[in-house]
């Protein structure tokens, strides 16, 4: 019987952080037998005391290889339990804590633009995610709506005629997310009846990943740039549909300004389907070798 890989993610209860965290555990388990382990951390407890709660609760889990964090609260525990059982530690985005204390740090790349990588660190094409294309047929063509951000601002009017102008009369589905205002779907439904909608309240935890792996088209409100990665994930084509920007300069912005220039918006004719989890995950799992 082939050696297991014990994967421990430390997790803030954040669905983005650990979305990326089991993204990265999950691309592990499909090359290598693996068990993967949630705990989470107690986040109404003082520092200290959820320090102190969660090496004790890791006894309750198997001797992990590899401690998994993604979010700056999960770090402490994550080095401390790594430590004691001489497990490596990942970071999943770069620290705040030096990342020399890691044994590795995957960080998105837009986070060194001109500037030196540590040789620790690992960079990826954004956050990774929990996506894997469907290996079967595509079909479908989606809208993926995010909403006011510390780097985008919102225009309702100019988002919707970009809408109307995409889909014309074909069919399409559009989903919103929390950070969407309320009059959208409303604006939206007057527009454009015809659409087939889902509002976010009304889907489970893993419906988009799923969502996302089946669809041949997507375009996605450049605000929302976690969903921005997981479209480019998906196998699908993928456009950007554009929102007002108030911070140009941000990383970002910057990083989706660098995938605009290889062509990954091209939605006739991108270049690849991003694979960052696998692609750091083989990495991984060679050095352990």
């Amino acid at each position: 019987m082939a050696d297991i890989t014990r994967i421990l993610v430390i997790s803030d209860g954040k669905a983005g952080h650990e979305n990326q965290s089991l993204g990265l555990a999950e691309a592990m388990a499909r090359l290598r037998p693996a068990e993967i382990h949630t705990l989470r951390l107690d986040m109404k407890k003082w520092f200290y005391y959820r320090l102190k709660a969660a090496v004790a609760e890791s006894a309750n889990y198997p001797r992990p290889d590899f401690v998994l964090a993604a979010g700056h609260a999960t770090h402490p525990a994550a080095l401390r339990i790594a430590r004691k059982y001489g497990a490596r530690s990942i970071s999943l985005m770069k620290p705040s804590l030096p990342a020399s204390w890691f044994d590795l740090c995957i960080c998105p790349e837009h986070d060194f633009i001109g500037k030196p990588i540590p040789p620790n660190v690992i960079t990826s094409k954004g956050a990774l995610n929990r996506v894997v294309p469907n290996t079967g047929k595509k079909s479908g063509k989606f809208f993926l709506i995010g909403g006011p951000s510390k780097t985008h601002g919102y225009d309702e009017v100019a988002l919707i005629a970009q809408i109307k102008d995409i889909a014309g009369d074909d069919e399409w589905q559009v989903a919103d997310s929390r950070r969407t205002p309320e009059s959208f779907l409303h604006a939206l439904k007057k527009e454009l009846p015809g659409l087939t909608i889902f509002p976010h309240q009304q889907t489970q935890p893993g419906w988009l990943a799923e969502k996302l792996s089946s669809v041949k088209t997507v375009w996605v409100s450049e605000d929302s740039v976690s969903m921005i990665y997981e479209a480019l994930s998906s196998g699908a084509k993928v456009g950007v549909l554009e929102m007002p920007r108030l911070r140009p300069d941000a990383r970002v912005i910057r990083g989706l300004e660098v995938l605009r220039a290889e062509g990954f918006f091209d939605t006739k004719n991108p270049p690849r389907t991003l694979a960052e989890a696998d692609r750091c995950a083989e990495i991984l799992l060679r050095e352990q070798s």
